[in-house]
């Protein structure tokens, strides 16, 4: 299926947005009601979205993949390269409250780790840390510096970016 320009624009709106109601998107397409969401989303994204068990809509991994946007990150509508909002687990959620803000010397994943753990209820391995600082690196939201091994510190200020903290599956 090979999709218009519109079409693209919006599964990509899907997939930042999700897990999503039609209410949401109605908002974002500026149609007139949600059963018009609906039936733009069977009629032109029928291949690329499901609705959950709570009947939200989410993107199939096919779809992140053909729009190349991270799934529940919303950029800044002026063009900033920092999400101004993003929709995290819980774990990530006490990443980002431990980092190193944007001045502050970055630190190396074991420091955040010993972090989260002196400072949250978590007490996560080193790979899940990882694995969180990784993904929150690809959101734009956490930069890397390179130092005798890689340091994270936030790309913005925390009070600039409006975190969604989502169930972990």
């Amino acid at each position: 299926m090979t999709l218009s320009e519109e079409a693209l624009d919006r599964l990509a709106d899907v997939v930042e947005l999700q897990p999503t109601k039609n209410s949401e998107l109605q908002d974002r397409w500026e149609l007139d009601s949600g059963s018009d969401v609906h039936q733009y989303l069977e009629s032109e994204l029928s291949e690329y979205y499901f609705r959950d068990d709570d009947s939200l809509i989410r993107a199939t991994p096919e779809a992140a993949d053909l729009v190349d946007v991270e799934p529940g990150v919303e950029s800044d509508p002026e063009g900033g390269s920092i999400p101004s909002k993003i929709s995290v687990d819980e774990l990530q959620s006490a990443i980002l409250s431990v980092v190193p803000g944007p001045d502050e010397r970055s630190a190396s994943v074991v420091a955040i780790l010993q972090r989260v753990r002196a400072e949250t209820d978590f007490d996560p391995d080193v790979e899940d840390v990882r694995a969180g600082l990784k993904r929150l690196r690809r959101t734009g939201v956490v930069d890397v510096e390179y130092r005798t091994v890689p340091t994270y510190r936030l790309a913005a200020e925390r009070s600039d970016i409006d975190v969604n903290v989502t169930e972990s599956a």
